[in-house]
């Protein structure tokens, strides 16, 4: 009960701090505009490993929810405003948060990150019509026993280019740890 409880609490911690940054960079950008036509000029927002990814989502949901931004144009714009470094080679230590979390905690993310999912996978299949065991590795749902959501996952597919700490290290994620999805998109 304590782990899960330090869970939520970094969960709680780790969106107020992406929830505050993102949405005083909103507000600083419609001080000087008056729609959302330069946001990509004036702003991006680089991913330091997986612990701010719920970046993604939350602004996803202030374009949508709050600006009434249609869902393409809001994916538009947050793809070309973020970037995402990996700091970690190893699988089992990408970060996952689980989904009855963000249920209890964020269900509006969740319907988010639920409908992310859905358009990626819908179009990998269309790339690999034939293979379905990729849909399954590539997801940002990782089912199990708990499903979670697959932090890492969601950086690359929110982002406009993803990148190691070092050259080398970019190299070893596009072979390996993100190998599916540099075969979907080698020019990130």
């Amino acid at each position: 009960d304590a782990i899960d409880k330090g869970r939520t609490l970094r969960f709680k911690q780790q969106y107020f701090f992406v929830a505050c940054s993102v949405q005083d960079i909103v507000r600083r950008y419609k001080v000087a505009h008056s729609d959302f036509s330069k946001f990509t000029e004036k702003v991006a927002i680089q991913l330091n490993d997986t612990h701010p990814a719920i970046a993604i989502a939350e602004l996803m949901r202030i374009l949508i929810d709050e600006e009434r931004i249609g869902w393409d144009r809001a994916w538009a714009i947050t793809t070309k405003v973020f970037g995402y470094t990996n700091h970690t080679l190893m699988p089992e230590a990408l970060e996952k948060w689980s989904v009855k979390m963000f249920e209890d905690l964020l269900p509006r993310h969740l319907m988010i990150i639920y409908e992310i999912n859905r358009r990626f996978l819908r179009m990998v299949l269309n790339k690999f019509p034939d293979d379905h065991d990729r849909l399954g590795r590539m997801s940002l749902i990782e089912e199990g026993a708990e499903k979670q959501v697959r932090m890492a996952y969601l950086s690359v597919v929110g982002s406009h280019s993803t990148n190691g700490v070092a050259a080398l290290h970019s190299d070893l994620i596009k072979k390996h740890l993100f190998h599916d999805f540099h075969d979907v998109w080698p020019e990130r």
